[in-house]
């Protein structure tokens, strides 16, 4: 089952805002192991295949740092095709002396760090889709150590050359101010379905019974602020979408609870309750 792929409506590329263009491609390309696309003065479009864009990255005029206790992003996520692509990006982390967090998820292993300007990052591998365990609609998730010891053992003798071509954005997670409005907004307005609930803390939701597209926290505080447009960030992240008829049906579904909806140099814009953009693609 391809989860990022039409029919499934799924999150495609991730915009950040970052303080210092070239502080970031250095990491991007020797951290991660994106390549360049395309590159401008103050942007870069990066890739894993050649050819798709994955992330975009921006130095906005009189940047700020990253301001605290804000909406916006928690982390953006990277799946890769393979267990033994996850192994060969550790043992390449472990080789350049970075420091990363990881979990298992039980549905998903994952790594977690940050770019130079602390926007979150997880790069992770998905479970066979058979070994999820779905009840009454929510599928179990949970945060338990990662066993690096079975997953090296699959990974020792290649070397690391940077992302392989199979890679996809996996997920993204934000921060929101509320959950009330913001699961109105994600579910009767773009059509997603709530598939955990964290508490009364965090969503998770998603298209087609993945185990998220989306996350959705209140972890920065209930009632949380938008950042300023010029603080690094999320500038917006984009949802691909299966065909225009889905479109023009996700469009009235927002507009119908009043959410906003423009066109910007042809393509659809919304927000979510918190300011989180959202461009809607075909």
């Amino acid at each position: 089952m391809n989860f990022h792929h039409e029919p499934i409506t799924f999150v495609g590329q991730v915009n950040l805002k970052v303080q210092n263009l070239e502080r970031s491609l250095a990491f991007y390309q020797e951290v991660i192991g994106f390549k360049v696309l395309e590159q401008t003065e103050r942007s870069a479009n990066l890739t894993a295949d050649g050819k798709t864009v994955l992330l975009s990255i921006q130095q906005p005029n009189n940047v700020v740092p990253k301001q605290g206790r804000t909406t916006g992003l928690y982390h953006y996520a990277l799946l890769m095709p393979k267990r033994s692509d996850l192994a060969k990006i550790v043992n390449h982390f472990v080789e350049i002396g970075l420091q990363f967090g990881s979990s298992d998820h039980l549905v998903s292993e994952a790594l977690y760090l940050s770019d130079p300007d602390g926007n979150g990052i997880e790069i992770y591998i998905d479970r066979e889709p058979s070994e999820w365990d779905w009840k009454n609609g929510e599928v179990a998730m949970t945060v338990n150590p990662l066993n690096f010891a079975d997953l090296l053992a699959g990974g020792k003798q290649q070397s690391w050359k940077g992302l392989p071509a199979g890679t996809v954005m996996g997920h993204i997670h934000l921060h929101v101010s509320e959950l009330k409005k913001t699961e109105e907004f994600y579910i009767k307005g773009l059509g997603f379905e709530v598939v955990n609930r964290y508490g009364a803390q965090a969503l998770f939701i998603s298209d087609g019974k993945y185990h998220h597209h989306i996350g959705l926290n209140t972890w920065n505080g209930v009632g949380a602020p938008t950042p300023s447009p010029n603080s690094v960030g999320l500038e917006s992240y984009t949802l691909m979408l299966p065909n225009e008829e889905k479109r023009n049906e996700i469009i009235a579904q927002l507009k119908n609870i009043g959410a906003p909806v423009t066109e910007e140099n042809g393509s659809f814009v919304t927000s979510d309750p918190s300011g989180n953009r959202i461009l809607l693609q075909v």
